[in-house]
């Protein structure tokens, strides 16, 4: 029997956001040890902090909520009102935290142009660092990305985030690194997460995206700074009570969930490979994790990416649109090699390409 198109299961290819907890996620949730978390007294997330500690090679670490709040609260945390925050033009922090360090830091955000690996030229930096000028705000802190959301899941490599930020730390800039998908970045590049943390003061990681677990990020550095960032925390709302139940399933997504990440990678290339052959403007050799960006045909539609969403969702297949000209499709460990050829084939029968 041959399913009609309302009746097909969805392929949600949008975002590595969207993955359910495993079972063992599920038990160890049940089963959390808890305490209040703001007198410092749950047991779970105390060990979820000493594990993200230990794995990104940091002192100390703080459990929030989301990857923007870890943004947001490391960003406010090292920086005063006025000051200046250099960072990527594609940057997830200027792109889609809703100006949050701006709107609540007083920080103005200046941008550098992004480079096909998410890094940007440190030969840039000195010349946006500003003189100590009373008229100027003070540059302060510097922001990188790895692996980079907007230039296509790609990995900054250990040298250039050397270079990058030793460049900074020589002007007397801050360095923070997020890091949302940075186990992607280990995995695909054979660098441990210590390394790849390393060069940078500050580093968050999310638990809710590649790793799978429902809720929860963490923000990782020096104690002193990890002190500044829980009261910061606590200015942004962030401060939770009994929230070991939802920090049980981020100690299974780092003990279960990391190795696997090859499969995502993997799967990736394999939608990519299709996605060429059906006419998009991809390249399988520059897709190095998880995430596509396809560049859609604009001769006869300016902003074609809206209709093709929808075309896609019509056959059930769920993806995002970077902007107006482009497609974002992400693979994570509730889509499997055989959804990712289903994907395929469902566009190819419905002739859907790429303009």
């Amino acid at each position: 029997m041959t399913l009609n198109q309302s009746e097909r299961p969805l392929i949600d290819l949008r975002s590595d956001t969207v993955t359910k907890p495993t079972p063992a996620m599920r038990q160890a949730m049940y089963e959390a040890e808890v305490g209040d978390d703001v007198f410092g007294e749950d047991p779970t997330i105390i060990k979820l902090e000493q594990q993200a500690a230990a794995v990104t090679g940091k002192e100390a670490a703080l459990y929030v909520s989301s990857g923007t709040m870890a943004n947001l609260v490391s960003l406010l945390s090292q920086t005063r009102a006025g000051d200046e925050l250099l960072v990527g033009d594609r940057a997830h922090i200027v792109r889609s935290e809703a100006g949050g360090v701006s709107r609540l830091g007083g920080v103005l955000a200046t941008t550098l142009p992004n480079q096909p690996d998410g890094g940007f030229d440190p030969e840039l930096i000195p010349g946006a660092v500003r003189p100590d000028d009373m008229h100027q705000p003070r540059t302060t802190l510097l922001a990188l990305e790895n692996t980079h959301n907007f230039c296509g899941g790609t990995v900054i490599s250990l040298e250039r985030m050397q270079e990058i930020a030793g460049v900074a730390h020589d002007l007397g800039l801050r360095v923070h690194l997020d890091g949302a998908r940075i186990f992607n970045a280990a995995v695909a590049s054979g660098h441990s997460v210590a390394e790849l943390a390393a060069p940078a003061d500050s580093v968050t990681f999310c638990l809710s995206k590649g790793l799978g677990a429902p809720v929860g990020s963490l923000i990782c550095g020096d104690e002193a700074f990890i002190a500044q960032a829980r009261r910061t925390r606590k200015l942004v709302g962030g401060g939770m009570r009994q929230a070991g139940i939802l920090a049980a399933a981020g100690l299974v997504a780092l003990d279960q969930m990391v190795d696997r990440l090859h499969d995502d990678h993997a799967n990736a290339r394999q939608l990519t490979r299709g996605l060429a052959e059906l006419g998009f403007d991809v390249n399988p050799e520059r897709v190095e994790t998880n995430i596509i960006i396809a560049q859609l045909d604009t001769s006869s539609d300016p902003a074609p990416s809206p209709k093709l969403q929808a075309e896609l969702k019509r056959i059930g297949v769920l993806v995002t649109t970077p902007d107006r000209t482009k497609i974002r499709l992400v693979t994570h460990a509730d889509v499997t090699s055989e959804d990712c050829a289903e994907a395929l084939r469902r566009m190819a029968e419905a002739e859907i390409g790429p303009g």
